[in-house]
């Protein structure tokens, strides 16, 4: 029998019909869970951990589509029928904009297909079935979200009006997810009421423009015709070359060297970075940077020129530095790496400088790896993997982190350019001397600012209630403002290069400086935008001159700078140091002054920025290196989602209502062997069962501690809230405090401190099992300034006393039990109890307490993490101590106590790995 239509057709139809349908089905599958929902299960589906109605009136996108029969299955009945339609229109664009000599529509369609398959997975496994598979599967989908929107906007063909609708609602849709953010930290750290309403509005409209954005492939597929044939056999037909915007051929091997380039440019932050951790005793060592000063010798500069590769390899040598155990020794091989890789770089731009596509490559690769460091340490909670500080047992790859740059080394690739005449005469214009203080202001704010993601938000952090960014998600906030600099930059440097955006920097840093929480913050955001933006000028100058003069100098200059923002908190050690006492403003002043140096020598220079466009246009080099780049933020995104605080903490005896105070003084988280403690800190801690912890020595973010910050690794490891303390801004060598329970409200003291160094002190006030109770923390002056530490005995016992609450006081006091200053601290003043007044081995570490009955007491020995050891108290919620000092002191034995309010018998004896009850060799428990 004949077929009925034409050349055996039996249906023929438009394939935008299929993008429609996909639309259609997809929209009724969370409107009819929405609608169904809203009927049938309104109060349940608005109430969340925190509020119902009427607080909370509008229901979230998971709370609708969640576990509730039978709003579940429509949305999964109809995310099924949409599946049929969605596989169409991936293979549909894939026809579209295919190229035979082009993978990126196959990498788009992959995307496109993996997104279908995560969003099966995370709709068929909810969180109640699996809630780990069901966050791997949501997180997979958002995280391919980026790459299959990015590259349908790349592969959009001629329809001028499709890609306008694409790039609105492209950017309707990252534009929603900093407001999501915003208002999920508002409910889920604030606990604000209606906040949880307003992001379910925000999620909502997620889901809007992600479907929307796929609807618009309709207006693109009416070029197609779909035709169904009655005949056997399949037709291919033919590939015919589709117009794009800006076409060219992708190349996974140029990729490849791309991500191998900025490879190098994180192992040189990381040498860099390490070596402040390593140098102690040694400041001296920070010298070896400025070793591209022999780079003005032409004869080693022609040596270095020929061997730059060479070089580079050797420079790694840093990165073996973890298998030496004497510091003194790997300290030796870690400033012998970071002399041989500053030598490398300045070499190495050097030789770019007359080839403009080379230069670009090179700074990307350099500023591209410090950000990349950042997020290798925001995934590590502020430690960097590859240090010498690290090795197996404490986190570290070191192992990996070699090997991948040995790969890096033989993978990038330098390109010899030979120098003309008309090269000399560009690089011999100019000033050298101020390109090179440019490039040391450059250098010092990179690394002192921005070198960690959490560094600027510490500077701005003034405690509980939280009235600010916290590490945790906004640490991606702060590379999000690396890369978006850097980019401006590289596409905008003859703006990057102007006293305009020069005063905007300078804006930015003065707003850092001088303001507190948000305000500070944003401030800190324009400062990290304007940094990377103008190191592409600046660092392409001082390619352009004598490399012994512009990085030599410059690198000298930056070590001046690094002595410097030391020295305003080390001032007591230092000969002179008194003049630059707590003067971070000075410090943030003068590293402007010097970029502005830069900024003056590179306006008498012609930009190279066109002649970069018109060398790399055929090819692009700079998009392999933005692809890494773009990678590189998704990741911190991700990360940001993963570290986000679960705030479900729980004491360790809560059925006791025991809370568990220690006091340890942590040597800015290095141990005796200048090994990273964080690890062993965290055993021992939970070991002890410690629910409220006052850390000193514990502000790390300074060049010379590797800008970190333990306490995100502890609070989160062992689940706690945590109050890091007055920032690295406030001139102090820290005081931390981690707490079980929530910290309701905490305040930060700069004690008097006329002639040494300033004393930290923090006023917490925690919600222990329903009842508030004040934890102090703080960290008296030295011995040799009595003064100093008499004027402080004041002040803390007038705050003590201040509060009519229960307290504890865990602390640094440097005085001997019932002489001197200790009468000051317990005293009627401040009405604390010494925890206990017989021990008289005491110098340092105190606990103090009032309006508590304390349980027990116990001494715990530090092991080779510190100098200090671990003074540890119980105390019982609820009850009030005896008035008699004699009934309160009195000692029991621990037979005579429950079992939950006794410490672990882990620690006696020999205890385990160094760690032991000392001084009395058990605890002490009393009446």
């Amino acid at each position: 029998m004949a077929p009925r239509f034409k050349d055996g057709e039996v249906l023929t139809f438009s394939a935008k019909w299929v993008s429609w349908i996909h639309t259609a089905a997809a929209y009724t599958a969370f409107l009819s869970a929405f609608f169904v929902g809203v009927s049938l299960h309104y109060h349940k589906i608005v109430q969340n951990e925190w509020f119902g109605y009427p607080q909370e009136w509008f229901p979230s996108v998971s709370a609708t589509i969640g576990d509730r029969y039978p709003e579940r299955s429509f949305f999964m009945l109809f995310i099924a029928v949409t599946s049929g339609p969605r596989f169409a229109l991936v293979g549909l664009w894939y026809l579209l904009t295919k190229q035979a000599n082009s993978n990126i529509p196959k990498a788009v369609a992959f995307m496109g297909i993996f997104r279908t398959f995560t969003c099966g997975g995370w709709t068929y496994v909810t969180s109640t079935d699996d809630h780990d598979w069901h966050d791997i599967f949501m997180i997979s989908y958002l995280v391919a979200t980026l790459p299959w929107t990015l590259g349908c906007l790349y592969l959009s063909p001629p329809n001028f009006r499709a890609i306008k609708y694409r790039k609105y609602i492209a950017s309707a849709f990252f534009g929603t997810l900093i407001p999501l953010v915003y208002y999920f930290i508002q409910h889920k750290v604030h606990r604000i009421p209606g906040a949880y309403t307003t992001y379910a509005f925000f999620e909502w409209a997620l889901v809007l423009f992600d479907v929307a954005f796929d609807a618009v492939t309709a207006l693109d597929f009416d070029t197609f015709e779909l035709v169904v044939r009655d005949v056997k056999g399949l037709s291919k037909g033919k590939d015919k070359p589709i117009l794009r915007p800006y076409a060219q051929v992708f190349s996974f091997y140029r990729l490849l060297e791309a991500a191998a380039d900025i490879y190098n440019g994180f192992v040189f932050w990381s040498i860099l970075t390490s070596l402040g951790l390593v140098v102690w005793c040694y400041e001296a060592t920070i010298m070896l940077t400025m070793s591209p000063i022999i780079l003005a010798n032409s004869k080693i500069r022609a040596f270095v020129i020929r061997r730059v590769q060479l070089f580079r390899l050797l420079s790694l040598f840093g990165l073996l530095a973890y298998q030496i155990t004497d510091p003194v020794i790997r300290l030796g091989i870690v400033g012998a790496g970071i002399a041989i890789s500053c030598v490398t770089w300045a070499a190495t731009f050097y030789i770019e400088a007359v080839s403009p596509a080379g230069l670009e490559s090179k700074i990307l690769a350099w500023t591209i790896g410090l950000l990349a460091s950042s997020v290798i340490k925001f995934a590590n909670y502020t430690s960097n993997p590859i240090w010498p500080t690290s090795h197996a047992e404490n986190g570290g790859w070191n192992g990996l982190g070699l090997i991948l740059a040995l790969g890096a080394v033989f993978v990038s690739r330098r390109k010899t350019v030979a120098s003309t005449q008309a090269d000399v005469k560009v690089r011999n214009s100019g000033s050298s001397i101020l390109t090179a203080l440019g490039f040391a202001g450059l250098v010092f704010g990179l690394h002192s600012l921005l070198s960690d993601s959490s560094t600027i938000i510490l500077w701005t952090w003034e405690g509980y209630p939280i009235r600010g960014p916290i590490a945790v998600p906004y640490g991606s906030l702060t590379i999000a403002a690396m890369g978006a600099g850097l980019v401006f930059g590289l596409l905008k440097e003859e703006l990057a290069r102007t006293w305009t955006l020069y005063g905007v920097g300078c804006i930015g840093a003065a707003i850092l400086t001088t303001k507190a929480n948000w305000t500070g913050y944003y401030g800190g955001l324009v400062l990290t935008f304007y940094l990377t933006a103008v190191a592409v000028p600046l660092v392409g100058s001082a390619a352009g001159k004598n490399p012994g003069m512009t990085f030599g100098l410059g690198f000298l200059f930056y070590n001046f700078m690094t002595l410097f923002h030391v020295w305003v908190v080390a001032y007591a050690f230092v000969p002179g140091g008194p003049l630059v006492r707590e003067r971070t403003d000075l410090v943030m002043a003068t590293t402007m002054l010097l970029i502005g140096c830069g900024v003056f020598a590179n306006m008498s220079l012609p930009s190279t920025a066109s002649s970069r466009v018109k060398t790399s246009s055929a090819s692009s080099p700079r998009l392999y290196y933005l692809y890494v780049l773009g990678g590189l933020q998704v990741i911190s995104l991700a990360i940001a989602y993963l570290r986000f605080p679960t705030y479900d903490y729980v004491p360790y005896h809560k059925d006791d209502k025991v809370l568990t105070a220690g006091i340890w003084t942590i040597h800015f988280s290095l141990d005796n062997d200048m090994w990273s403690s964080e690890y062993r800190m965290r055993d021992v801690i939970k070991e002890l069962e410690i629910d409220v912890i006052g850390l000193l020595e514990s502000d790390l973010q300074r060049i010379i501690m590797g800008n970190r910050d333990t306490t995100q690794f502890l609070a989160e490891d062992l689940g706690m809230y945590v109050d890091y303390g007055p920032g690295p801004n406030k001139h102090t060598w820290g005081a931390a405090l981690l707490s079980k329970f929530p910290i309701v409200n905490s305040t930060h003291h700069l004690l008097p401190s006329p002639v040494g160094e300033l004393a930290p002190a923090i006023h917490a006030t925690l919600d222990v099992y329903g009842d508030l109770v004040d934890v102090f923390v703080f960290h008296s002056g030295q011995e040799e300034d009595p003064e100093d530490r008499r004027l402080q005995s004041e002040y803390l016992s007038k705050l003590m006393g201040s509060t009519p609450r229960p307290a504890i006081l865990l602390s640094y006091l440097v005085t001997k039990p019932l002489e001197g200053n200790y009468n000051t601290y317990v005293s009627e003043e401040s009405g604390m109890h010494d925890i206990d007044p017989s021990d008289w081995d005491r110098w340092c570490e105190y606990i103090l307490y009032k309006g508590l009955k304390r349980m027990a007491y116990a001494r715990v020995s530090r092991s080779t993490i510190t100098d200090t050891e671990i003074q540890v108290g119980k105390f019982k919620i609820g009850e009030r101590p005896a008035e008699s000092a004699d009934e309160r002191n009195k000692i029991v034995d621990e037979a005579q106590v429950p079992e939950g309010m006794r410490f672990p018998a882990l620690f006696r004896g020999e205890g385990v790995r160094g760690h032991q009850y000392h001084v009395f060799d058990e605890p002490r428990y009393y009446a």
